[in-house]
């Protein structure tokens, strides 16, 4: 009967563990983390005298343990049992269960509902980096049923856990299916088999060859106005370096060749001059996504204007932190970009930067990109490198039948995508709405007021 259900606070639930010992120099202690899932694992193990402090605290297994910082983010576990006597920091503050009142798993339920999360956060309201202290949690309540609901409770959630669990693993099998398939589709157009049949049909179209030497002479003369700076010659394409045989009227180049590349404007707030103006950062770039909701400021010249420019069909790619990561500007008006990308621009449209950044993309799924990178540490995407990156050309009028078919390709993978993320939050939100009705004294009381 619901009237066996009391509200309880934490603190006489819990009690706090606070087992000190002196660090050995010679012992190798198990240190933990928690992570926002609620899984408390092994970080690391270190010998005591490779750790900073002088003490440490011990958990037993089955204690529950938080993260003073990260508790209503969801860092909170039960601390499993090959971590019995763990090593743990203040910052993690562990709790003997009294299992006379409370079952571990109910406990960790009950704190993981979004009406408890909600009064933790409350806790950390309005202020900066707050640490939730023990007293400040165990001062908030529960509303428990007697252990015998407890029991039935956990057998049902257990159940519904593993279906769901079985339902992630098939989501997450999906996606890697999905993924593979956008790669199949993206290297079957790079090798044409794509258009395979487009070419049997349409056998007198200009082969990549000739259109290079027109892309050739049209740089010649770019450089001859003084539109562009004549760049250093590229090495030619090794037999090695090709990654497969291309179909007859195709061709390799470098997209130095064929395109041409620049860096962004260096920021220096204490030498920038001119008009402050928003640009774009590595930061704003994912793939096939230029996000403009975050954008800073830096200041621009007159003259700066044009270089520093990004123009509608521009290609911008990450020199760093994800290196290649590359979308398109596809907005009328301009925006200007730092030095941490590069801005490409195809000669007279010679190659579809669809095609390009999609080619991007799967190279960096496969791990092709990775030998363009410079940086032991820290990896680059250096402007010579990416001069140097050779591209499989098609003709012109079989990059735009290329482009057809794998907009209309992609477009049903992202029907399926849609599809399986709505799944995943189905399935989701079904746990947070099982746990809630488990759990609600008044959705209970309504059922016996129903009967």
């Amino acid at each position: 009967m619901m009237s066996d259900w009391e509200t309880k606070k934490l603190g006489i639930l819990l009690t706090q563990r606070k087992e000190q010992v002196v660090l050995d120099p010679d012992i190798e202690y198990i240190l933990v983390t928690i992570s926002n899932k609620g899984d408390v694992k092994l970080r690391e193990k270190k010998k005591g005298a490779t750790i900073c402090a002088k003490n440490g605290y011990i958990a037993r297994a089955g204690d529950f343990i938080y993260s003073r910082l990260s508790v209503h983010t969801g860092a909170f576990g039960i601390v499993p049992p090959e971590l019995d006597n763990a090593l743990i920091t203040n910052e993690m503050p562990c709790f003997e269960i009294d299992e006379d009142q409370i079952y571990p798993k109910v406990l960790v339920d009950l704190v993981g509902l979004p009406t408890f999360l909600r009064q933790l956060k409350q806790l950390t309201k309005g202020m900066g980096r707050v640490r939730i202290k023990e007293s400040m949690m165990l001062s908030l309540s529960l509303v428990l049923p007697p252990l015998t609901e407890q029991s039935k409770l956990i057998r049902k959630i257990d159940h519904i856990k593993t279906n769901r669990s079985i339902l992630n693993t098939e989501i997450t099998h999906q996606q890697t299916l999905l993924k593979k398939l956008r790669q199949q589709i993206l290297q079957e157009a790079i090798e044409g088999k794509l258009t395979k049949d487009w070419r049997a049909e349409n056998p007198d179209v200009e082969s990549a060859s000739e259109l290079l030497k027109r892309i050739q002479a049209e740089k010649a003369q770019l450089i001859k106005d003084k539109k562009i700076k004549k760049q250093k010659p590229l090495p030619p394409i090794d037999q090695e370096e090709k990654l497969f045989a291309l179909p007859n009227g195709w061709k390799w180049c470098r997209l130095g060749e064929i395109s041409i590349n620049s860096l962004g404007k260096m920021l220096d707030t204490q030498k920038n001059k001119g008009e402050l103006k928003p640009y774009l950062r590595n930061l704003n770039v994912q793939w096939f996504e230029i996000n403009t909701s975050n954008l800073n400021e830096m200041r621009f010249e007159e003259h700066e204007t044009q270089k520093y420019s990004v123009l509608k069909g521009d290609i911008v790619i990450c020199e760093g932190g994800y290196p290649g990561q590359a979308a398109i500007w596809s907005r009328n008006e301009s925006i200007m970009f730092q030095k941490a990308l590069h801005r490409v621009r195809f000669i007279s449209e010679c190659f579809s930067s669809v095609l390009f950044v999609n080619l991007l993309w799967l190279w960096a799924t496969k791990g092709e990109i990775t030998k363009y990178y410079t940086g032991a540490g820290i990896r680059h995407l250096t402007g010579k490198s990416l001069n140097k990156m050779i591209i499989p050309i098609p003709p012109l009028p079989e990059q735009k039948a290329i482009v057809a078919k794998v907009e209309k390709l992609l477009t049903l993978c992202d029907q399926l995508q849609t599809q399986i993320t709505t799944n995943q939050s189905h399935a989701k939100q079904l746990m947070q709405a099982v746990l809630k009705e488990a759990f609600s004294q008044n959705s209970q009381e309504s059922k016996q007021t129903a009967m």
